[in-house]
Order: structure tokens, then C-alpha cells, then sequence
């Protein structure tokens, strides 16, 4: 044997090792256990738990809610669904041939590569309204993924949105995430307040204490009053929390954000380590996509790539990747990694295009450019201050980036996962592709 082999034979997690973890885990009495446990027992158990969920998810389920509440958005939900039903949206084969000409027609896609496009944040649901009616005039692509950054309390108030958005969602054929407020911006972290107390936002902005199970709580109250499934995780103690969930058997699923600060391949290997290690019996994880830093380049992308390949995680797992950022409060500028997306889509699976703000020579031109502490202010706030408008304005130039993305990706011949319910291809298209 070889030096270098036996160098490798001592990194070998020992059987000794993870029975000392077994132990611990399944041990009468734990501390951190018992209590998350506890809160699983007070929802009823897991069957309870996934029933509920599945009930509140349920398409017809939410619009009846909705109906029954009056909602200002059911106008605007039904309007949605007739102009899917209309084929008012572009197909993809007929995007591709308004971006290619003939050529389309002939052109073999890479689909084993397709790119999600990926849009953040709708805040709100009447900027999903007009995202459409933007994209149906010009024949452009709705993502296939939305990201919300929005205050769970306010949206889940009587005449709210967060209902709403998630039955659009399921109308269009898209996936989306939300965002709870058991975070450690409420106060609970003594180290934050505002730019005096920088130095305290180093460590992360946590969830300190016994904020995991709080969390857990809330995402538990979420996912079975309004089958939100899917939400962001930007703490190590709550991924954690979210794995042991799911190795439980709910069906929970999060997002590990970007302010998690996974930025190189080392601590992709640490947090899938726990992916795997914590995988429930059928071999998933609850762990829907993966927001790396906005530092990382195209060799850390497919460093980590080969890290969630030999773990079997390919499918489980997307990398999301920074497009573009918000122009003002989080990157320097200008930032823009189109360029490097063409380069990484071409052999990197399950890989989601993420729009956070709009090319930067479009921002630069605006009254208002995105700005990523726009997201935290009160809805009330934005109205009263009359921003509101430039805000939807910030979001369309999102979409601009978006389509933008869409056109340079068709034209490498890489595949891209749009809106499914908008844009799938007509009878015609489905019977000249079987010709």
C-alpha cells in the first residue's frame, strides 16, 4: 500500500464512530431530541402531520379558501388559469424558434443539462399578474421557480397573499419557496441591531437558543395550515432540524439560502455529509435546492457537483446560482455571471439560473434600483412611502433578466425549465417532434 493510500484509509469514518452518534441520537432523555419530538407528537405525529399537509396543498382546496375569504386575488388567479387554458403564453418550441428561426426546428437540445430559471423575490402576488401579461405580449418565458422573501405573519394575514401565491404556482407549474420569520432579526441575537453592531453579523444571523424547534414550529404551523411545503434555511441548526424532520418521515422540503455562505467545495462536502448521513429510508433528504455564496466560480461549482454526485444527490439537490443581484445593500457591483453559467450548464446537472435583480446597466438607470433591504420593509411602509410601483418596476427588470438568460442558453442548445404549465409544446409541436 502506498503512502498516499494509507493517508486516505485514515480519513474512514470508523463503525465505532457512528454508533457513538447512534447512541446519542436515539438516546432516552435527550435534550436537543426530546423536545422537537415533543413538537411532532403536539401535530398530531407524522401521518397527521403529511395528511394535514397534503389537504391544505391541495389545489381546489386553497381556491375554495380563497373564494370563501373574498380574496382580492382570485380575479387575478382565474384570470391566470383561463389564458393557460387559451394557450395565451408562448410554447418552448415556439420560443425557441422566435429566438433561433428554422433553425430550431432541427436543433438537438442538451435537456440532461436544462437550467431552471429562477426568479427573486416575488414579494407580492399582483407582480406575478403582470409578469404574465408582460410575457404573454412579448412572447417570453415565465420561470419555473420563484423565490419569496417576505414576512410570513404579514402575508398570512386575513386578505393576504401567501394562499394566493401558491395556487399560482400550482396553475402555472412552478416551484417556489418561502421564507419564516423565526429568524434572528427579531431581536433574540444580542449581536444585531444596525451598522454599529456589524462585527455581530460575522457569526451569521443565527436562530440562538431554542430558536431550531421555533422554527420547526412555525414550519410545521405552515405546512399544515396552508401546505406550504418548501422554505429557506439560512442556519446550520435548523438544516439540521429540517433533515432530522424529514428522517422522521415528513414530507418537508427547504432551500439552504445564500446567507448561509456556503462558498467552496469544503462545506458543500461538510453539509451534504449531513444530507446523506441523515437521508430518510427512501433515500431523500428534504433538501430541494442549494443557494451557493455569490463569491463561488465555475471550477467550485463543479468541485461541489462531484461531491453531490458520488452521494447520489444529483436529483435531489439543485445548485442555485446568482445571475444577477440585487444592485444595492449585498454585492459589490456590477455583478453579472451569465458568461459563467454558459460555461458550467454545459456539464453541470440540476443547476437553477437565479435572477435576484436586473442586468446592471439597467439598474444603474433606474429612480429606484433593487435593493436587497427593500424585502424586509412592512408592506404598509412601501405603499405609504408610494415605492411601490418602482418596486414591481425592480421585479419586471428581473423578468427582462431572466428572458435575457433564456435567449443566451437557447442559444448554446442548453435545455431551460420554464413555467411547465405555460409552455409546453401544442398538439402540432408534439406531433411533428414524434415525425
Amino acid at each position: 500500500m502506498s503512502v498516499r493510500d494509507d493517508m486516505r484509509r485514515k480519513l474512514e469514518v470508523s463503525a465505532d464512530d457512528l454508533a457513538v452518534v447512534n447512541e446519542f441520537l436515539t438516546s432516552a432523555d435527550n435534550p436537543l431530541i426530546d423536545p422537537l419530538l415533543d413538537l411532532v407528537e403536539r401535530y398530531g405525529g407524522v401521518d397527521e402531520i403529511n395528511r394535514r399537509a397534503d389537504e391544505a396543498g391541495r389545489l381546489e382546496n386553497r381556491l375554495a379558501r380563497l373564494r370563501a375569504e373574498d380574496s382580492p386575488f382570485v380575479a387575478g388567479l382565474e384570470w391566470l388559469m383561463e389564458q393557460r387554458d387559451a394557450g395565451a403564453f408562448v410554447t418552448l418550441p415556439g420560443y425557441r424558434r422566435s429566438v433561433l428561426g428554422s433553425r430550431a426546428d432541427g436543433m438537438a437540445f442538451d435537456e440532461e443539462h436544462t437550467v431552471t430559471l429562477e426568479i427573486s423575490a416575488l414579494q407580492y402576488f399582483p407582480w406575478l399578474i403582470a409578469e404574465a401579461e408582460h410575457a404573454i405580449e412579448h412572447r417570453e418565458l415565465m420561470p419555473g421557480r420563484y423565490i419569496r422573501v417576505r414576512n410570513m405573519a404579514e402575508q398570512t394575514a386575513p386578505g393576504e397573499d401567501v394562499l394566493a401565491v401558491a395556487a399560482a404556482m400550482q396553475v402555472i407549474g412552478a416551484s417556489h419557496v418561502e421564507t419564516l420569520d423565526t429568524k434572528g432579526i427579531d431581536g433574540s441575537n444580542v449581536h444585531l441591531g444596525g451598522p454599529d453592531t456589524i462585527a455581530g453579523y460575522f457569526g451569521g444571523i443565527g436562530q440562538p437558543n431554542d430558536y431550531p424547534v421555533k422554527w420547526a414550529d412555525e414550519y410545521l404551523r405552515c405546512l399544515t395550515e396552508y401546505g406550504i411545503r418548501q422554505v429557506l434555511n439560512i442556519n446550520s441548526g435548523t438544516i439540521l432540524v429540517a433533515m432530522l424532520l424529514h428522517k422522521l418521515g415528513v414530507r418537508n422540503e427547504f432551500k439552504v439560502s445564500v446567507f448561509m455562505g456556503v462558498d467552496n467545495p469544503f462545506s458543500v462536502l461538510w453539509l451534504l455529509l449531513g444530507a446523506r448521513l441523515f437521508g430518510a429510508e427512501h433515500g431523500t433528504t428534504g433538501m430541494a435546492g442549494l443557494n451557493l455564496s455569490n463569491s463561488v466560480d465555475a471550477t467550485t461549482i463543479r468541485q461541489s457537483a462531484a461531491v453531490r454526485d458520488a452521494f447520489g444527490l444529483e436529483q435531489d439537490i439543485r445548485f442555485e446560482h446568482h445571475i444577477t443581484e440585487a444592485y444595492k445593500s449585498i454585492v459589490r457591483q456590477p455583478y453579472l455571471r451569465r458568461d459563467e453559467l454558459l460555461d458550467v450548464a454545459a456539464d453541470v446537472a440540476n443547476i437553477s439560473a437565479k435572477h435576484e435583480g436586473a442586468d446592471p446597466e439597467i439598474e444603474a438607470k433606474r429612480e429606484h434600483p433593487s435593493d436587497i433591504f427593500d424585502y424586509f420593509v412592512p408592506k404598509q411602509q412601501l405603499v405609504d412611502t408610494g415605492i411601490m410601483a418602482l418596486l414591481q418596476q425592480n421585479y419586471l427588470d428581473k423578468h427582462a433578466a431572466v428572458c435575457r438568460t433564456a435567449e443566451e442558453l437557447t442559444r448554446a442548445g442548453i435545455g431551460v425549465h420554464a413555467a411547465a404549465l405555460l409552455h409546453a409544446p401544442n398538439d402540432a409541436e408534439i406531433a411533428a417532434s414524434a415525425a
